[in-house]
């Protein structure tokens, strides 16, 4: 048998494997808590395998805009790769930068919709602002897994469709020490839906 064969088949397998799992693939709800117990919204609740990084691809048609000299979604979670539109509904022009490890770039002064996007294209949280307003924040949280989703004012996410397999459960929120790391805990997924309250005691007003 050749190393040809041996990779083909290694590929079989895993696609196998990854059906035979989505058979048994559950419904994650996740809630999301501050230190003293109440709904927490704007958390980037994601989970992380091997195997999900494998199925992670870019989302499409995904934008901050900035809307009354604010950017609007001030939290926004992509898989790596995705590329985000940044339109300028304001009647004044604004300079969107980020200077973090995770994406840097510039979109200088300017009105409407930038002609190219900018592609995020590594792991990890790019803090959004603008060089005329200081005011103006926003993050993007870029993932390496297609089960994310971001808390509404419920501090819930519910995940459809996770197969079963075990994950690392991560959950980010803006109000964490700067630099912080998300929380995590280990996560076994069965055939039946799963349930998790996360409390962030470290989410600062």
């Amino acid at each position: 048998m050749n190393r040809t064969t041996i990779h083909r088949q290694a590929g079989v397998w895993a696609v196998l494997a990854f059906h035979a799992a989505a058979v048994h693939a559950a419904v994650v709800q996740v809630q999301v808590q501050d230190g003293s117990g109440r709904p927490l919204s704007d958390a980037v609740v994601f989970l992380e395998s091997r195997e999900a990084k494998a199925l992670s691809r870019p989302a499409q048609g995904v934008e901050v805009a900035q809307v009354n000299k604010q950017f609007t979604p001030k939290v926004v979670v992509v898989p790596v790769g995705t590329a985000v539109s940044f339109p300028n509904r304001d009647t004044v022009r604004h300079h969107v930068y980020s200077f973090s490890p995770a994406k840097t770039f510039e979109l200088k002064l300017y009105s409407g919709t930038p002609a190219v996007p900018v592609v995020f294209d590594t792991a990890g949280i790019a803090v959004l602002g603008c060089n005329i307003h200081d005011n103006m924040a926003a993050w993007v949280v870029i993932v390496e897994t297609p089960y994310y989703a971001r808390t509404t004012a419920s501090g819930r996410v519910v995940l459809p469709a996770v197969p079963a397999g075990n994950y690392q459960l991560r959950v980010w929120h803006p109000g964490l020490p700067v630099g912080g790391p998300a929380l995590e805990q280990a996560l076994a997924v069965g055939a039946a839906e799963a349930g998790v309250t996360v409390r962030m005691n470290g989410v600062m007003p």
